[in-house]
Parts: C-alpha cells; sequence; structure tokens
C-alpha cells in the first residue's frame, strides 16, 4: 500500500515510498565526472509588458567537444510557468521533469494551484537536495519564469546550486554564456516593449553569448536547429513554432550582415 505522507509535495511522497528514485539519492560518483557528461549552456529571460519571455540555446557540450546540437533546455512546468536548465543536462532535464510531476501533484492534492513565489520556493527545495550530486560536479543551475496570476505580470528567478531562490527583474541569464547574454540584454532591454520585441532581444543576447562562449550554440540554419522560445502571459504557456522563430532568426542574420556586433540602442 503506498504511503501518505500528509504533504501535497511529490518528492516528499516519493522519498517515502522509493527514496532510490529521487536523482539526489543515486550513489556519488567516487571522483570528480563533470567534464565528462554533456552539459546544457545558455537561457535567457526577460519580463515585457504582460508576460515573460524565455529562450535557450540548443548545444550540449562535453568538456571541449559538442555532444549534441539540438537538445532542449526550456521545459514548460505547468500552465503559467516554465524553467531553462543549465549544468549537468541529463540532471536538469529529470529534474525539470520531476518539477512538473511535483507542480502537478501539488494541485490534484491541494485543488489550487501555487504561487509564483511557492513555484520558485519547491524548485529551490528540489535544487538544494542536489547539493551533494553537485560538490561531485553534478550541478544544475536552472532558471525559473511564470506569469504571476495576482500581480498580472511575468516573474523571474534564479537560483544556485544551493537553491535560493533570487528573483530577478526585467531580465537574467545563467549557463556558460550567461556574462555575454547578460551584457546584451542590459543594452537591449526597455520597459513597456512588446512580447514581439522582447523575444527577439532574448535571441540578439543569445546570439551574442554563442559569439564570445564556445559552449553557446547560435543558430544553425542549415540544420534548421533554432534556440527555443517560449512566451508566458494571461492566456498561458506557449511555445514558438520553428518557423516562427526562424521568422526572427533570418531578421538577426539580415542586421548582423550589416552590424556584426549587433544593434547598440534599444530595439524599437
Amino acid at each position: 500500500m503506498m504511503l501518505d505522507t500528509g504533504s501535497p509535495s511529490f518528492t516528499e511522497f516519493l522519498g517515502s515510498y522509493a527514496p532510490h528514485l529521487l536523482p539526489w539519492n543515486r550513489e556519488v560518483p567516487a571522483v570528480p565526472v563533470g567534464d565528462q557528461i554533456p552539459h546544457a549552456t545558455t537561457i535567457v529571460a526577460a519580463t515585457f509588458e504582460g508576460g515573460v519571455v524565455m529562450a535557450g540555446d540548443r548545444r550540449a557540450t562535453s568538456g571541449n567537444m559538442i555532444s549534441q546540437r539540438d537538445i532542449e533546455k526550456v521545459f514548460r512546468t505547468d500552465e503559467y510557468s516554465c524553467v531553462g536548465i543549465a549544468g549537468t543536462a541529463s540532471m536538469g532535464i529529470e529534474l525539470a521533469r520531476l518539477y512538473c510531476v511535483e507542480l502537478e501533484h501539488y494541485e490534484k492534492r491541494e485543488l489550487r494551484e501555487l504561487s509564483a513565489e511557492g513555484k520558485a520556493n519547491r524548485l529551490a527545495t528540489m535544487i538544494r537536495g542536489n547539493l551533494p550530486m553537485a560538490m561531485q560536479g553534478l550541478a544544475v543551475v536552472p532558471i525559473f519564469a511564470a506569469y504571476d496570476l495576482d500581480q498580472g505580470a511575468g516573474r523571474i528567478f534564479s537560483f544556485d546550486v544551493g537553491g535560493g531562490p533570487y528573483e530577478q527583474r526585467q531580465y537574467a541569464s545563467i549557463g556558460s554564456g550567461s556574462i555575454f547574454a547578460r551584457g546584451a540584454l542590459k543594452k537591449l532591454y526597455r520597459d513597456g516593449a512588446s512580447a514581439e520585441d522582447t523575444v527577439l532581444v532574448c535571441l540578439q543576447s543569445l546570439y551574442d553569448a554563442a559569439d564570445d562562449d564556445s559552449a553557446t550554440g547560435g543558430p544553425d540554419v542549415s540544420r534548421k536547429i533554432y534556440p527555443v522560445v517560449a512566451v508566458i502571459d494571461d492566456e498561458g504557456f506557449r511555445r514558438l513554432s520553428d518557423e516562427e522563430v526562424e521568422a526572427h532568426v533570418r531578421s538577426l542574420l539580415e542586421g548582423r550582415l550589416r552590424a556584426p556586433d549587433g544593434p547598440h540602442a534599444p530595439l524599437r
């Protein structure tokens, strides 16, 4: 018979019934193995008037080798939120999937949805549980974005390997190319921008990250591999189709032919 922990947390239930299935309860490697398995990099997020955009590149690397060109790092977690992963790719994907179940389990158990802060805190607890693995090089550092139904606005939360969370205003980036992406976001972001303009800002920042960080992949036009882009507003989560992203990417590339370093003023 399944155990009832009395808690709406699925991870607590799983920890009581089958703790070996939790990713952070597996045997810790005897030696650091972080450089030997694929890592995911760079994710950006930015708010706009009435919502939030998240975008992630598609490259995974093992040391100096490209291990996958079309990995997905941005995941829908419920109707009004998503998470992007950086760090150990396999652990990050597993954590994102488990987090989706965590939110769904809570909603079914309590018959209500967690607040944006509640969702961020739940994710922080799960990240904290992975700390022993992180100390061995198997770190997962996600970024969380949600549409806050109470505030009618998009919100962004970042984390460290110990949990967090830390709410970020306007924009945020994570991963090996984050310093370059953040520089582009700082240059291009503006209050009151439309969702479409904010999508283009995020794509520009990923392009700048790929320009200076070898672990970040730029748009691959020949293979038709483009960043994953998601928009969340009062209508819920929506992932842009490849055709939509391609149109934005081609516009970006045309501009880069004239100005290789990209625009120098807020997009209009």
